[in-house]
């Protein structure tokens, strides 16, 4: 400074510049003090903010890992409902062979036609028993003069009431009997005389047991499903990772922003206690020049400059300290939102839980079930040898009456035979016996020797005690030679459901 000869009248204003050197001082003071606190919060927020992300992330990767092993849970009930499905599976190809043989066997009896002898008699001499909706049920009872063959087809019922079989003449009988054999499209088939509605009664037991299966698998049909659709939702509840704050870039920036608000502090320091020596100097007489107050002014001037600098920088500060905040109050919130799904998971685990148990228990009925099923298919196998062991022993049944009839019709021709010697010896032996008595009777006194006038005995060859002659069906020559074909290739042994 310079000294000055007059006094100024603005060399008061020393005193103003002052105590707005002191206020901008203080307003610095303030700015780097706040700026420090803040700089402080924000070293402590990024801490937070680092523990929470860390929590966070481990929460994360073990719900993550909870999830992975419900999944595995809802994978072992689908594998072992798949294995259910697969038992269930054979089984239904199972009976569905049984009861494709089944039915092939009883089409093959709807093609094979019985001849109305074989059973148009009572039921007790029937080879079939007695047949569903048999003729002999519209013929009334059976009459001795009607069995021209032993198995002779009744009458047709007239269409009068009082027309019945007692009416009709045994020659009326007959010959419908014969329109009959002779009317094939009239005959009854091997089919005719199977109780199918047993069958059906007991395919449809099978089915309705199969239905009960079904309802039983049913009660875990869901349980899959419904666990991945629960683990999906927690998957997609649990927080995305977040990046973390540049804390390098906002420390280090806000390490230049407080560096360069110290300097600015320390120039309002160093201005303050300029104008605070000028004051004294002012106050012990010295004169400032025109050159010296435009410095104090123009150094006056730039504080307003120096504070706006400050205020922007803790700004600044502040907006570091504010964006590590929301950092803190975000990992916050998704460590927040990871205890709700704690607890979802603790309930999802109840849930699988019970849910094993359950289907653990389907696993177990099902399986005794499926056991039962087994055992209900054995009667399927059973009718399927029966009526294929039925077929055959029909077939061979017509062998067997054919063969009786070619041996009825040797020994008939045996009889007739010598039936015919024994009446041409009869005939030879009467006429020497005439010769004779001819030719010696005259001679001979008539009470002696009295049976010499006897005619030879005449013979006939019957039965043995008496016995009724046994009786026959008549069979055609195509039926014996269809039994033929159907039981050619059957080696002895060999069951007939096996090689029919």
């Amino acid at each position: 400074m310079s000294q000055s000869p007059p006094v100024d009248p603005e060399q008061p204003h020393i005193l103003s510049l002052v105590l707005h050197a002191k206020k901008a001082l203080q307003e610095g003071q303030q700015l780097c003090t706040r700026a420090s606190s803040l700089s402080a919060s924000s070293a402590q927020a990024a801490v937070d903010v680092l523990a929470l992300d860390a929590q966070v992330r481990w929460m994360s990767e073990a719900v993550l890992d909870q999830l992975k092993m419900a999944a595995q849970v809802a994978k072992c009930i689908e594998q072992k409902r798949t294995e259910l499905g697969r038992q269930v599976g054979e089984w239904d190809s199972i009976r569905n062979q049984r009861t494709d043989a089944l039915d092939a066997v009883l089409e093959s009896l709807g093609t094979q036609s019985v001849p109305p002898d074989f059973h148009t008699v009572s039921a007790d001499s029937s080879p079939f028993g007695s047949p569903n909706n048999s003729d002999d049920e519209q013929d009334g009872e059976h009459h001795p003069e009607d069995d021209t063959t032993p198995f002779g087809p009744p009458p047709q019922p007239s269409s009068s009431p009082s027309d019945t079989i007692r009416n009709r003449s045994p020659t009326v009988r007959k010959q419908e009997r014969k329109s009959r054999r002779e009317d094939r499209s009239r005959w009854k088939t091997l089919r005719d005389f199977v109780n199918e509605r047993a069958i059906e009664d007991l395919l449809d037991t099978i089915e309705k047991d199969r239905l009960e299966l079904d309802d039983i698998l049913a009660t875990t049909s869901d349980y899959p499903e419904s666990l991945s659709k629960t683990i999906d939702a927690i998957k997609e509840m649990v927080p995305v990772e977040v990046p973390l704050p540049p804390f390098g870039t906002i420390f280090a920036s806000q390490e230049a922003t407080s560096g360069k608000m110290a300097e600015q502090l320390e120039s309002l320091a160093h201005h303050y206690d300029n104008m605070s020596n000028a004051l004294h100097d002012f106050e012990a007489g010295e004169v400032f020049g025109e050159e010296d107050i435009q410095g104090m002014n123009a150094d006056a001037d730039a504080l307003p400059i120096i504070i706006a600098e400050l205020e922007e920088s803790v700004k600044s500060i502040d907006g570091y300290h504010e964006q590590l905040l929301v950092a803190k109050a975000a990992a916050q919130e998704r460590l927040d939102l990871h205890r709700g799904i704690l607890t979802d998971l603790d309930e999802l685990g109840d849930i699988m839980t019970e849910m094993l148990e359950r289907q653990q228990g389907v696993e177990n009925e099902s399986i005794e079930h499926l056991s039962y099923l087994h055992a209900q298919l054995q009667p399927l196998e059973e009718l399927h040898h029966k009526y294929t062991s039925y077929q055959y022993a029909y077939s061979k049944l017509v062998l067997e009456f054919a063969r009786r009839l070619r041996y009825r019709e040797a020994a008939q021709r045996i009889i007739t035979t010598m039936t015919g010697q024994l009446d041409a010896m009869t005939e030879e032996e009467r006429i020497l016996r005439q010769e004779f008595q001819a030719e010696h009777g005259q001679y001979i006194p008539e009470d002696f020797c009295l049976h010499v006038e006897n005619l030879p005995n005449r013979w006939t060859v019957t039965t043995w005690n008496n016995e009724q002659l046994e009786t026959l069906p008549a069979i055609a020559d195509d039926v014996i030679e269809e039994a033929k074909q159907r039981t050619t290739g059957v080696d002895v042994g060999i069951g007939a459901s096996q090689s029919l």
